[in-house]
């Protein structure tokens, strides 16, 4: 791949542009190998980039807070595009909304509606990460998810144009949400409920605290590893397989929460997929399930 247009078209943006970067400086595993081209656009100049990058014949893909993801020890072809610059909110508290775009941290956003007195945020208490992986992950704990407040969302389409959806438009499933093939998420308008700003911080503190008593929120992770089944969560699953500690090399399961793998040190994205392969298939021995991966695996 030539990526000398791409350059020049980056210094002419003044978009920061890293070549050869190590995906594990940008992931809360600290896993991960060198991608190709890292870029971090701001929203003026995300269309005209992926305009090049397709003329270019570039392959790229779009990474949020890097929270819930796998890179490959091999590291990604192409590029990756992190949306940390596209990072504003505004919030219309007389209409009960906030517009926030794709790179924002959702706790920061959770943090402005507890200030306001706004409500209907605070079940995604302690979830890292920003809010386009949160709306594409159609993230959720406590009985809540992210499309509980949705009211619409604006995406970058292929051919650069822009395209607004309502909640309606969208069908969100299980850690999902169904959006037009190849799009890229640009922001979220959120609905919200009044309410007074001590009961909506005194409900995220009980949250952030029920959530450090049960996860390991301190070590390195990528969040839950496997899906929930219907009926029964993947980690009471692997628990009642008796995965709870095993490890490969610095990848260990979880004693707090076996659906949690930390890497305890220098752990690998191989070691990390030996494990996910030894605990599925305890797991299908034991109960006859197929445990489907939460995580979203990427690179060569």
């Amino acid at each position: 791949m030539n990526y000398e247009l791409l350059r020049e078209f980056c210094i002419f943006r003044n978009i920061d542009m890293r070549f050869n970067e190590p995906m594990s400086m940008h992931t809360s595993l600290k896993i991960g190998g060198p991608a190709d081209v890292v870029l971090f656009p701001d929203e003026h100049s995300l269309p005209e980039l992926i305009k090049t990058l397709t003329k270019e014949g570039i392959p790229y893909i779009v990474i949020g807070g890097g929270t819930n993801i796998l890179v490959k020890d091999r590291g990604i072809d192409g590029a990756v595009i992190f949306m940390l610059k596209m990072n504003n909110i505004t919030l219309n508290a007389e209409r009960l909304t906030l517009n926030a775009e794709a790179g924002c941290s959702l706790q920061k956003i959770i943090n402005l509606c507890i200030e306001h007195g706004l409500s209907g945020m605070e079940g995604l208490a302690g979830i890292p990460g920003s809010v386009g992986g949160a709306v594409a992950g159609n993230a959720g704990s406590f009985g809540c998810e992210i499309r509980d407040v949705i009211k619409s969302i604006s995406l970058l389409m292929p051919d650069g144009s822009q395209k607004k959806l309502s909640a309606k438009d969208i069908v969100f499933g299980y850690r999902k949400a169904h959006v037009p093939s190849g799009s890229i998420i640009l922001s979220a308008v959120l609905s919200l409920k009044k309410d007074e700003p001590f009961e909506i911080k005194k409900r995220f503190i009980e949250f952030i605290n029920e959530k450090k008593s049960r996860q390991p929120v301190s070590k390195p992770s990528a969040g839950c590893v496997f899906k929930n089944q219907k009926d029964i969560a993947a980690g009471k699953l692997i628990d009642d397989a008796g995965c709870k500690g095993m490890r490969v090399g610095d990848i260990e399961v979880s004693e707090m929460h076996a659906n949690f793998f930390i890497n305890t040190g220098k752990g690998t994205a191989d070691d990390f997929l030996k494990l996910m392969d030894i605990v599925g298939k305890k797991v299908k021995d034991k109960f006859g399930i197929v445990l489907e991966p939460e995580i979203r695996i990427l690179g060569r």
